[in-house]
């Protein structure tokens, strides 16, 4: 059974920096006929969920959305089956509820930009970061 557990959020101010981690289980990120990416979302209070930065599973290539650009990078741990989002630079704006997500592997290999839908998503971990 697949499951996702994040976490490393907390209260920040500004400026200041976070790594969130995402513990996966039910698959392996070194096997890249397990899963095509794993991508981190966020959603903010009365705001819909957004992308944020995603890494696919052949190559490690990674994507990233604009407003984190140059700020967040994400990468892997295949030994501790861990992926980390690790911010920097902290905005208010980076305010919210920070998902992973996977899409497991399918029949053709799909690059995170292929991505409509994820088949698994974990509970969660708020970020608050005060100005």
């Amino acid at each position: 059974q697949v499951h996702l557990v994040e976490s490393g959020g907390r209260s920040v101010q500004a400026g200041g920096s976070l790594r969130l981690s995402c513990v996966a289980s039910g698959f392996a990120l070194d096997d890249i006929l397990d899963y095509d990416a794993i991508k981190w979302f966020r959603q903010a209070p009365g705001k819909e969920r957004e992308g944020v930065s995603c890494i696919e599973s052949i190559d490690e290539i990674t994507v990233y959305a604009e407003p984190v650009k140059g700020r967040f990078t994400i990468s892997k741990d295949d030994a501790k089956n861990t992926v980390y989002l690790q911010m920097g630079s902290l905005r208010p704006e980076d305010t919210g509820v920070y998902y992973c997500a996977v899409a497991l592997a399918e029949a053709h290999p799909r690059g995170c930009d292929e991505i409509q839908t994820y088949d698994y998503w974990g509970p969660g971990t708020s970020v608050t970061v005060s100005s």
